[in-house]
């Protein structure tokens, strides 16, 4: 029997796979590859595909699938902690770009409905682009990168409502106040079904299922989850994506999300990617050869309008012009869940046949062009930070004390500390209790804000600028400890304290391995890299474990960052300089026991009537019991049941000792 469909998921896969091998090895991101094929197999194209309704069927349960991994995956208590950079970034951003493109718009005789929902579309950027990128570029824990991630989850949140709202829009009802009534009547009903269920529902019911240890009941356990939520809030006329968003909200809030999100990843992938390629089939490649200036000029225009904005929902933060402006190179392109929105506003009437061929031409174009811009984005963002600051971006969100410059110009001797994360807070502790002077210099405006109060040196600004490093005096600093995630920043901070000193030890903390060498030449003293200082500690406490004596231990840690990590770089360890290092590990086992045995034969007994030294070949040497540790073991004390005691003894004995107390 022939199956029609399945011929066409073949020519699908088959020709995404061409073209996403062609694309990987120029690094262009995956999305751009399924675009690119569905333009080739499309109508438009070369017309591999003649039954595109199935196709976009196929899409449809991607869209819902990927809505339902972003439920999943969002977290109100994550939201939380970076709630400022959500709502107050996300708000600006999306808001003011609705605004300008709806005027726009108006201008080119669109109608209010139409101008609006062409602001939603164009508000919405790439999530899945840009944070691929700024994780290959190791920056996503950066400023910007931080930054860009709350704006994206809010614009994630955003396309929801916008879903609501379009209907109303498109002015398909009479009476628009009783459809706005209903519909947050239902969205109310939704959300107490969601809270409900999060709450009581589906923990017990997964519970249950996991209970079984059955791998193929937990996913269709998910699956069903998904669809019928999707399903629900269909029937009551909300769509399938706000249903399937909803659903991944209700399992996120459950301790199984994880395993969930693991589950439903491939099928996400599988599903998502005929979405990519259903877009790529509707683009009219013929359409943007004939109006290519027009679309350039769009595409242009979307650069910098999406680009200014987000610029400047980064200054409300209090981020300083070079960061704002990377920023606003991170998020100028239109993004993926555009598409998803633009069907609705197809279904209403909202988008007509060309003005879509446009959105989409424009579209395709900046997501193409964003791997490019953010591979450069630094060079531009200092470009044009200097051109309008000459390099020095004031700070007019933190007002400096007059006193502070006093303060600052007798600085001598002293500890630099960029950054005020968690190794430059640990750095500060450190100096304080060392009576050392320190002065700190941080990024976000609310933290300086917040440590200024508790009486940290704390001073606002980009230690990128030469200006903020003189203003702290670097030139007649010992140590500057650099200490931000951020590789690039990392690179010109170094190389602006080495133009202005030669005698500061600079101490650098970077992530990978690759950024060591490079900053050692910019010149850095020394790179500590937290990936193979991990690896250290690891194994230092694997060495405990075995007894070997600390002073060995610490010799043996020494001699690896002595040599620059050498030992652990090279593969093989054949070019490692560090000469045999032989270790004698004795057979014995440290351990610590809890009693759970009632035996009589130990419990409420002297050891000297126990005769547990001779019955298990083990040594007592400590017993903690509640709050109190015991050390002065001798022959009149006592094990009593919940005691944790301290043996040693060969690791046969200690085991055969242990599997004792556990015995009920």
């Amino acid at each position: 029997m022939e199956i029609p469909l399945l011929s066409d998921v073949v020519i699908i896969l088959g020709l995404a796979v061409v073209v996403i091998l062609l694309f990987q090895r120029f690094r262009l991101p995956t999305i751009l590859g399924f675009l690119a094929t569905g333009v080739i197999a499309g109508p438009h194209g070369l017309s591999l595909i003649n039954n595109t309704h199935d196709i976009e069927i196929l899409a449809e349960i991607g869209v819902i699938l990927l809505l339902f991994i972003i439920g999943m995956e969002f977290s109100l208590r994550q939201l939380a902690m970076i709630k400022r950079t959500v709502l107050l970034g996300g708000t600006t951003q999306v808001m003011a770009t609705i605004v300008l493109v709806a005027g726009i718009m108006l201008m080119l005789n669109f109608t209010k409905g139409e101008a609006v929902f062409m602001g939603f579309l164009i508000a919405l950027s790439s999530t899945a682009i840009v944070l691929k990128l700024l994780q290959d570029k190791a920056e996503i824990n950066s400023p910007q990168g931080k930054v860009v991630l709350g704006i994206l989850i809010f614009q994630d949140i955003i396309v929801v409502p916008m879903m609501l709202l379009s209907p109303l829009m498109a002015g398909g009802t009479q009476n628009i106040a009783w459809e706005l009534f209903l519909m947050v009547s239902k969205g109310v009903l939704v959300i107490l079904f969601v809270l409900v269920s999060a709450r009581y529902l589906v923990p017990r019911l997964l519970y249950q299922v996991a209970q079984t240890r059955s791998k193929e009941l937990f996913i269709l356990s998910i699956v069903v989850i998904c669809f019928a939520v999707a399903w629900l809030t269909s029937s009551l006329g909300l769509s399938l994506a706000l249903g399937a968003f909803m659903a991944g909200l209700i399992i996120s809030e459950s301790e199984y999300s994880h395993q969930a999100t693991s589950n439903i990843l491939p099928f996400r992938e599988i599903f998502t990617s005929f979405f990519f390629v259903s877009i790529g089939m509707l683009l009219d490649f013929g359409f943007m050869l004939q109006n290519l200036p027009v679309i350039l000029l769009f595409t242009v225009a979307t650069f910098f309008l999406k680009g200014f904005v987000a610029t400047v929902a980064a200054r409300i933060l209090q981020y300083p012009m070079r960061v704002s402006i990377l920023v606003g190179l991170s998020l100028f392109q239109v993004g993926e869940f555009a598409f998803i929105l633009s069907n609705t506003g197809i279904t209403y009437g909202l988008l007509s046949a060309e003005t879509y061929q446009y959105f989409l031409s424009v579209s395709l174009l900046t997501m193409a062009v964003t791997p490019f811009v953010i591979q450069y984005y630094h060079r531009i963002a200092s470009s044009v930070d200097s051109l309008l600051f000459k390099g020095g971006d004031p700070m007019p969100f933190e007002n400096q004390k007059e006193q502070e410059h006093g303060e600052l110009s007798d600085l001598n001797d002293h500890i630099v500390i960029i950054g005020f994360g968690i190794n430059g807070r640990n750095v500060a502790k450190a100096a304080k209790h060392a009576n050392i002077p320190y002065v700190i210099i941080e990024l976000n405006a609310v933290t300086v804000r917040h440590e200024r109060h508790l009486g940290e040196p704390i001073l606002y600004g980009d230690a990128v600028h030469g200006t903020i490093l003189t203003h702290v005096n670097t030139q007649k600093a010992r140590v500057a400890v650099i200490a931000i995630s951020d590789p690039e920043a990392t690179k010109r901070i170094i190389a602006g304290i080495r133009q202005i000193s030669d005698k500061v030890h600079i101490i650098v903390r970077t992530r990978f391995l690759q950024e060591m060498e490079e900053n050692y030449r910019i010149g850095a003293d020394e790179v500590i890299p937290e990936e193979f200082e991990t690896s250290i500690e690891i194994f230092t406490r694997v060495l405990s474990k075995y007894l070997m004596p600390r002073d060995q231990i610490e010799s043996f840690t020494t001699m690896i960052r002595s040599d620059n990590y050498d030992m652990l770089r090279s593969m093989t360890g054949r070019n490692s300089n560090m000469g045999s290092f032989e270790v004698d590990l004795p057979d014995i086992e440290v351990a610590s026991l809890r009693v759970y045995t009632d035996d009589k034969e130990i419990i409420n007994k002297p050891l000297l009537e126990a005769d547990v030294r001779n019955r298990f070949s083990i040594t007592i040497v400590a017993i903690k019991r509640e709050s109190k540790t015991i050390l002065d073991i001798n022959a009149k004390t006592m094990i009593n049941q919940g005691d944790i005691i301290y043996v040693v003894g060969k690791p046969d004995d200690v085991m055969r000792f242990n599997n004792y107390l556990r015995a009920d």
